[in-house]
């Protein structure tokens, strides 16, 4: 049975507002809902600015957790490394095919079988190390997330 499966961005409560769009697939009858618990805060101010990946001389940033889910980050300490799963808001979500690396010497690929950042769900994820905890924001780095990307969730990285 086909119906429409949707993910809407949700701007979180009580706190000030920033550029998110509603979005929609084709697929089922489930509908899906992301609150951002944060927004990523970097020198890095456009997808220009931005190396490839993190470890590709992408500099720290800082995480600014909402203060709704402030609470959520008890047990993080410096040093931890964790996963930041990023909303790319900035991406292009027609794109199915990209150039690896937009090297046009490189043969049309999926963009699942790439980490172009433009792609029909651009959810971003980031490897970094905690590098300070500052009340409900957290240093971090190395990220290649520009200015403004919101965070849609955090997770320890485990070994």
């Amino acid at each position: 049975m086909s119906g429409r499966f949707s993910v809407d961005i949700l701007e979180p409560p009580r706190f000030p507002p920033w550029d998110m769009s509603t979005v929609a697939m084709e697929a089922t009858s489930v509908g899906a809902q992301l609150r951002p618990v944060g927004v990523i805060r970097s020198a890095l101010k456009s997808r220009g600015d931005a190396p490839r990946q993190g470890s590709e001389g992408a500099p720290d940033a800082w995480v600014e957790v909402h203060p709704w889910a402030a609470e959520a980050l008890k047990g993080l300490v410096a040093g931890d490394e964790i996963l930041l799963i990023t909303w790319l808001h900035e991406a292009r979500r027609d794109v199915l095919q990209v150039h690896p690396r937009s090297d046009t010497s490189n043969p049309l690929t999926g963009v699942f079988a790439t980490r172009s950042p433009d792609r029909p769900n651009p959810l971003g994820l980031h490897p970094v190390f905690v590098r300070a905890i500052e009340g409900d924001r957290l240093r971090v780095g190395p990220i290649e997330a520009i200015d403004g990307t919101p965070v849609v969730d955090i997770k320890p990285v485990l070994k």
